[in-house]
């Protein structure tokens, strides 16, 4: 009588459907990825060959390999790459920010936007431009340095033996309203001269991108997005809870707080650049989950959303309107607010809201 063959234990299997639902997650998230990338080159050329002197794709990458004629090249080299290259890293850089805000407070409010983050660089803007007449790098060194700053004080008031996400995005909406009563102080008390340019900026807008500030971010973008994939994995388990991450070896706090770090820092580089772009960082995310799930594999998708949804809001801004160029910061608020309201009248339904 032979014998009958053994079963497979339990464990084995389980491990087995983990491992195969992980290389299914993995592989669509590559294809997003993908998809999302040639999206983006297509807008990209879209948006490099509109303008008053419209240029056909050939001549763009003619301009590109440097084979174009000297004005072909002055149009798409000098004034509308550097624009674009811009809206890709900012907006980038300001969707990664927000999705790890977002998975770290398990919160869909913490985002930049409403926690006090862009806020706070804002108003030190406003006070470096107004006040000191600060611009180009020394204007982005002092944003960066003043939203770290007060990123350092929202950690510490809303620390109570921990962070808990709530907390923290109450303690940093109160921030955001003290600064804005800043920005409206600093606006309201100086030369109108002077409040102009600040204005445009606050608003947060890409029509003059200096060229400088726009290398600082290229070259912190090139650290901070690498240092931000890396923290995926302890992002994802401090999803699970700070005992369970622990159990696994991660340090709970230590990684939190490299976490906030990281992304206080893109918010912070991208802002000293363009602005306080609204409402960018607030959406990819959600859209990116959406596409791959949750977990750190939604933090690559997050950036691209960001960066396609920059781009898209600044051909809107240059050319929804013919003669009239808006700052994109109008374009991104109208499109976000509506999904504030939304998830705010979601979340209350449901009872999470208060």
């Amino acid at each position: 009588m032979s014998a009958a063959p053994p079963v497979a234990s339990s464990a084995t299997v389980d491990s087995s459907a983990v491992a195969s639902d992980r290389r299914a997650r993995t592989s669509r998230s590559v294809r997003v990825a993908v998809v999302l990338s040639a999206i983006i080159l297509v807008v990209a050329a879209v948006s490099l060959s509109l303008g008053a002197a419209a240029v056909a794709p050939a001549d763009i990458l003619a301009a590109l390999v440097g084979r174009a004629d000297r004005l072909t090249q002055f149009v798409i080299l000098d004034l509308r790459l550097p624009r674009l290259i811009a809206a890709v890293l900012v907006g980038g850089c300001l969707g990664l920010s927000g999705a790890l805000f977002q998975s770290l407070l398990r919160n869909p409010l913490a985002s930049p936007d409403i926690i006090g983050i862009t806020s706070s660089a804002s108003a030190t803007g406003a006070l470096a431009l107004v006040w000191f007449g600060l611009t180009g790098l020394a204007l982005s060194g002092i944003v960066v340095a003043g939203t770290l700053i007060a990123a350092l004080l929202i950690y510490l008031l809303a620390w109570r033996g921990g962070i808990g996400g709530a907390r923290f995005v109450l303690i940093g909406i109160g921030f955001a309203a003290v600064c804005g009563g800043l920005v409206s102080y600093v606006l309201t008390t100086s030369d109108l001269r002077d409040v102009q340019q600040a204005l445009v900026w606050i608003t947060g807008s890409l029509n003059n991108v200096d060229p400088t500030a726009l290398a600082v971010l290229a070259g912190s973008a090139v650290v901070l997005v690498p240092c931000a994939l890396l923290l995926g994995r302890p992002l994802a388990a401090l999803g699970l809870g700070d005992d369970t991450a622990a159990a696994i070896g991660v340090r709970t706090e230590r990684s939190r707080v490299l976490i906030v770090i990281v992304a206080v820092a893109l918010a912070a580089v991208a802002v000293s650049v363009a602005g306080p772009i609204a409402f960018v960082a607030f959406v990819a995310a959600p859209i990116a989950r959406r596409l791959v799930g949750r977990g750190s594999l939604a933090l690559v998708s997050s950036a691209l959303v960001g960066a396609l949804v920059l781009i898209v809001s600044d051909i809107v801004a240059q050319f929804a309107i013919p003669g009239v160029v808006f700052p994109v910061g109008v374009v991104t608020g109208i499109v976000g607010a509506p999904y504030l309201l939304w998830l705010l009248t979601r979340t209350n339904r449901i009872g999470r809201g208060g």
